[in-house]
Parts: structure tokens; C-alpha cells; sequence
């Protein structure tokens, strides 16, 4: 069991995951921070919200598989939502703590619901930041009209050519993301392009890198039924923090969450894309800490 403050290496089915304990002293039940991408990390976001969170809670961060701090598993095929939520179980186990709060960003937010509806005795209340449903021709739609109202005049000459294409809209989808540069993707991501600098320089100064591996393979084998459809099951009581101006996953994908869900309120941030917890980071740690005081 480990209740002190620090950074770990637990292994956890075979694979090594890194943690980090802040706010061990305020006793509080922890507030366990789910990372999106998928295959992404938690750099950013302990530099930033994090540890304004963790002034009053207690916050454990953790690494999935194979992403940023944590090893990479034993095989490419070794990524699924199952052992996704396998491995925050049998987390909690060795950390030996029997109910937790769960705070999801973006991807992280999906994941944060399938565990709940896995686990629902393990999970107190449920926090959901510009959450995701990766597996819906929605975000593919959503994503696609995105770069459409943030691209120049060349982007856009370039996105039409890929649409006018006789694709599936994953297909679509993907030669779409491949044109976009690094500014075009700060444009996607943020409003404000001071903060998407910022973040920028974290991403560089972090060393990690999303090697996409997680991504393909839970494309190659979605949960079925889609999340979507079971998400009327969870009876967590729920917050939705959403951006209005969000590209990436969108309002509407928040809204429909909102709407499946029997005990969630959405709250929306007028000055935010993608990121919430960068764009209007004060309003992002008050409005959290309010909901699970």
C-alpha cells in the first residue's frame, strides 16, 4: 500500500505504470486523473490544474499502458478498453483503496465512463472533461467540420479534394488529420493561441511522444455494444466540463452524454476549445472542487 507523495512504478498485469501521489496530507477519497489521447500522457496537466486540485484533494496520476512514463506491453495487440479497465482495477487493488473519485479528459473521460459501468462499486463521483466517444462516426464528423471553419484558403483546397472522394468518413477522416501541421493543429485544438504555445512547449519539454500503437488497436476491436448505448446504465453522479468552442470532441458529443446520463450536469466554458483545464483553468479547478466537496 502507498499513501506518501511521490512518483512509482507499479506493475500491473505484466506492465510496468508509472504514478505520481500529490495531496496524500488532505485524507480526502482520491481524486484518480484518467488521461486522453488515447496514448497520451499526464505532462501537462500536473504542471497546470493538477496541483491546484490537489491543494485541497487527494490526486493520484497514473499512465496507461504503454503511454508516456509507462512501459510498453509485451505486444502491439496488447491494448484493449478491457484491460484498459482491468488495469485501473487491479491499480486500485495494489494501492489498496476501495472507492475513488475519477476525473477523464478527453479520451479519459470515455475511459472514465466504461470503468464506472465495469466497476461501479470502486467509483464515487465521476468528472468529465471534454470527453470523447471515439468510436462514433460523430467525431469523425464533428473533427471534420472542425478544420473546416479553422484552415487557410490552401487547407481547405486540400480537405475539399480528400472530401469529394468516394471514402467511408474514417477514411476521410484520417487523410484529413494528415495534412494538419503543427499551427493547424493549435488552431483545432485551442482558442487562445498564447496557451496553445504554451502547451506546445510542455509537449516538447516533456520527451514523450503518442506512438499511435493505442489508438489502432482499439480501433481494430470498439467495444460492442458502442458506449453510446449502455451509457443509460450509469448512475455516478456526473459533471461534464466542455468547451463551446471544442473541435476535437465537440458540445455535441457532450450534450449526448449529458442527455444519456441519469444524474450529470454540463457545465460549458465560453472561452475554451479542447482544453478547459488550460483555457479557463481557474473556473476548471473551482467549478471541480465545488462538485466534489
Amino acid at each position: 500500500m502507498i499513501q506518501k507523495d511521490g512518483e512509482y512504478q507499479l506493475l500491473i498485469n505484466e506492465v510496468g505504470h508509472w504514478i505520481k501521489i500529490e495531496g496524500s496530507l488532505n485524507k480526502t477519497i482520491p481524486l484518480v486523473i484518467i488521461h486522453g489521447g488515447p496514448g497520451g500522457n499526464h505532462y501537462v496537466f500536473e504542471r497546470t490544474a493538477g496541483p491546484k486540485l490537489a491543494e485541497e484533494r487527494t490526486v493520484i496520476y497514473y499512465e496507461q499502458r504503454g503511454c508516456g512514463r509507462s512501459e510498453i506491453p509485451y505486444s502491439e495487440d496488447a491494448y484493449s478498453i478491457k484491460l484498459l479497465i482491468k488495469d485501473f482495477y487491479c491499480l486500485l487493488e495494489q494501492l489498496g483503496i476501495k472507492k475513488v473519485d475519477i476525473l477523464g479528459y478527453s479520451f479519459g473521460g470515455e475511459l472514465a465512463l466504461e470503468i464506472a459501468l465495469s466497476y461501479p462499486e470502486i467509483i464515487n463521483k465521476i468528472v468529465l472533461s471534454a470527453p470523447s466517444l471515439m468510436f462514433s462516426d460523430t467525431v469523425f464528423q464533428i473533427q471534420i467540420q472542425g478544420f473546416k471553419t479553422i484552415g487557410d484558403e490552401r487547407f481547405l483546397e486540400r480537405m475539399e479534394k480528400i472530401l469529394s472522394q468516394n471514402l467511408s468518413i474514417k477514411e476521410k477522416w484520417e487523410n484529413v488529420w494528415s495534412l494538419a501541421d503543427s499551427e493547424v493543429v493549435d488552431r483545432f485544438l485551442f482558442e487562445d493561441q498564447k496557451v496553445a504555445k504554451c502547451n506546445r512547449r510542455l509537449w516538447e519539454n516533456s520527451g514523450l511522444s503518442n506512438t499511435g500503437k493505442m489508438m489502432k488497436a482499439l480501433q481494430m476491436n470498439p467495444p460492442c455494444p458502442p458506449l453510446e448505448k449502455r451509457l443509460n446504465q450509469i448512475k455516478h453522479h456526473t459533471l461534464i466540463l466542455t468547451g463551446i468552442h471544442d473541435r476535437n470532441t465537440g458540445l455535441k458529443i457532450s450534450n449526448i452524454i449529458e442527455q444519456k446520463l441519469s444524474n450529470s450536469k454540463l457545465e460549458k466554458f465560453k472561452n475554451s476549445a479542447h482544453f478547459p483545464d488550460l483555457e479557463e483553468e481557474k473556473k476548471f479547478v473551482t467549478t471541480t472542487l465545488e462538485f466534489l466537496r
